[in-house]
């Protein structure tokens, strides 16, 4: 939809019908119509990008995933870190957790000239440019050092984010959240393809984060200490932030910004305090013309007897050369004044009062960067550069999701967002869950990283939530989930058996009995058919063994699945027996033809209701 000029005055919702049927097909649309909208070269082809079908899957790695427990090769944990394209991985994610993620992060690349490692092709003549001029790497990765001498600096930071940020909104829940932080370059771009993809409507905050950074002034006109946050809502009639405790606030002075109705209900008074027995009596200013200070030696004579007795008379004194009053009224102090608390400062004694209550978070916060967090845990050899610290992520989790929520962030870096989210479990007994996706992209040989054996920045992050759920659990001992399951994006299960008749030879029929790639585990067939029906890839997954044959039962009996050669009738009854939602097995598993005819009519018998999935 968008907003046009009527032909009655004012303006007018309209169709666009370009986009939409852009939106609905798998080739180019060309169109151009004359209108206010946001748009940059390649646009089309990026829309496209995110419909695109691809011919992918996620395979699990039990060796270098850890278990809830932290330590290596379990497979129990419910978190997932995921190695891939975040592209292809966003794809594979659509069916399985489609309106699951509570709280989208992502700290995408800020467009300062580093290079973009896609596999994304969006124009031929693109594509033409970057091959003759060698920006490939060794595996067909197009790789574009963005510097702004580059014409298409924008155009390919665009490209980029787009059709990830169309693909995000479909995972979160309708009152899920998503935050981007990004850096000044891309501010305004991104703000308005936040505006496209989620709607104007949606928009919450800019969330500007003081990190005070150091410049040294040296080549800046204004030195940059600032990053922001951007929050969207999927549907921001459902959404409800989380609102800040006030009493994690500092305490308040009592005379700060009263309000008329807190103040001007009654006449000003003295509090009189006992510093020995930290008593408080609030007594009535009759006098107009009394001197509003602390000073025993101004005060009148009828604060003599409160001072013999060893009491302090404490008044509010004058603001911008008025005589000023406390916050509350005398009447709301004596109700509260166990909540009020005496501090000593520059000219006598101050009451505070420790706020009670809520107060929406604000938007701007101040939180340091990272690089102290990983020093706790690699000790000076930092491996990464520009880490978000643990306290911002940490405190944007607590605002955004719920105690049993899902966490995505698919830029996941040096994974920052998985200690937080460790981190706050424990402080709130929470049991979230994250999601770290991860594009391998390789570090420097010069760099920190290369040297200390880290070959890419997936190893990294693997190894800072493991280090990070380590020493959270020597700390506190508590019982939360330490772990994560490592899953890697890679081609298809599935052989590709797709040839025009002519290209038939006898020697081929063999091979084509097994549609399934020779080098593919049974786990790796489980995970492509969890995705395929919408489990959940954190699932319970239990092995047994029936006849003799392996069988993984997921999710407490969800989907059963076998995938072992030689599958006789008896395994096919046992499992009907056990009247699982789904049973999936290969065609090439059945032992004989009698198993494949009886096949149907076993279920049908044991387990009418089940969904039959043969591979």
């Amino acid at each position: 939809m968008y907003y046009r000029k009527s032909s009655r005055g004012g303006t007018e919702n309209c169709i666009d019908f370009d986009m939409l049927r852009q939106e609905l097909s798998d080739f180019i649309v060309e169109g151009n119509e004359d209108r206010y909208q946001f748009t940059w070269p390649d646009k089309k082809e990026s829309v496209l990008l995110a419909n695109a079908p691809i011919n992918k899957t996620l395979r699990p790695c039990r060796e270098e995933s850890v278990g809830r427990d932290g330590k290596f090769g379990g497979f129990d944990s419910e978190n997932l870190y995921i190695e891939g394209d975040n592209l292809q991985v966003l794809k594979l994610l659509q069916e399985t957790y489609l309106g699951k993620i509570k709280m989208i992060y992502i700290d995408p690349p800020y467009n300062t000239g580093n290079d973009f490692v896609y596999s994304d092709y969006f124009a031929q003549n693109v594509d033409k440019y970057l091959e003759n001029s060698g920006q490939f790497d060794e595996e067909g990765n197009r790789m574009v050092q963005n510097t702004e001498c580059n014409g298409r600096f924008h155009t390919d930071w665009l490209n980029m984010i787009y059709p990830r940020l169309k693909l995000a909104k479909d995972l979160l829940t309708d009152d899920g959240l998503i935050l981007v932080s990004i850096g000044d370059v891309e501010t305004s771009n991104l703000k308005k393809i936040m505006d496209e993809v989620w709607g104007e409507t949606n928009f919450i905050s800019q969330i500007n984060i003081i990190t005070g950074a150091n410049q040294s002034g040296e080549g800046v006109l204004i030195q940059k200490n600032v990053e922001y946050c951007f929050i969207y809502a999927k549907n921001i009639a459902h959404v409800d932030i989380k609102r800040v405790d006030r009493t994690e606030e500092a305490w308040r002075n009592l005379n700060d910004a009263p309000t008329s109705l807190e103040t001007r209900m009654d006449m000003g008074y003295t509090i009189y305090y006992n510093v020995k027995t930290n008593e408080m009596i609030p007594v009535f200013d009759y006098d107009k013309s009394q001197i509003h200070t602390n000073d025993v030696s101004k005060v009148y004579k009828d604060d003599i007897n409160f001072i013999e007795n060893g009491f302090v008379p404490i008044r509010p004194g004058k603001r911008n050369g008025k005589l000023h009053r406390w916050r509350w009224g005398i009447d709301t102090f004596e109700a509260r004044k166990k909540e009020v608390k005496m501090f000593i400062g520059k000219n006598g004694y101050v009451p505070k009062f420790m706020q009670s209550g809520y107060n929406a978070p604000k938007n701007i916060q101040s939180f340091a960067g990272g690089v102290f967090d990983l020093k706790k845990l690699f000790g000076n050899q930092v491996p990464f550069e520009y880490p978000k610290g643990v306290a911002l992520l940490k405190y944007l989790v607590s605002i955004a999701t719920k105690s049993d929520s899902i966490i995505l962030d698919f830029f996941s870096g040096s994974a920052t967002t998985a200690q937080a989210v460790m981190q706050l479990n424990i402080e709130d007994a929470g049991n979230r869950k994250f999601i770290m996706v991860q594009f391998p992209e390789g570090t420097n040989e010069k760099s920190e990283a290369y040297k200390a054996g880290y070959k890419n920045i997936c190893e990294i992050g693997k190894e800072r939530i493991r280090r990070a759920g380590k020493q959270i659990k020597e700390e506190t001992g508590a019982d939360i989930d330490y772990g994560f399951r490592v899953l890697k994006c890679d081609s298809s299960n599935m052989k590709d058996v797709y040839y025009n008749p002519e290209e038939y030879q006898a020697n081929m029929f063999n091979d084509l009995t097994d549609n399934i790639k020779e080098d593919r585990t049974a786990e790796d067939l489980l995970f492509q058919v969890m995705l395929d029906l919408g489990v959940e890839l954190s699932s319970k997954i239990e092995e047994k063994d029936i006849c003799g044959k392996k069988v993984f039962n997921v999710a407490d009996g969800f989907l059963i699945a076998c995938f072992d050669k030689e599958v006789t009738e008896n395994v096919v009854i046992e499992i009907a027996k056990e009247n699982p939602y789904y049973f999936v097995m290969r065609d090439s598993s059945m032992a004989t033809d009698s198993v494949a005819t009886n096949f149907e009519q076993i279920f049908k018998t044991y387990s009418p209701d089940t969904i039959r999935k043969v591979l």
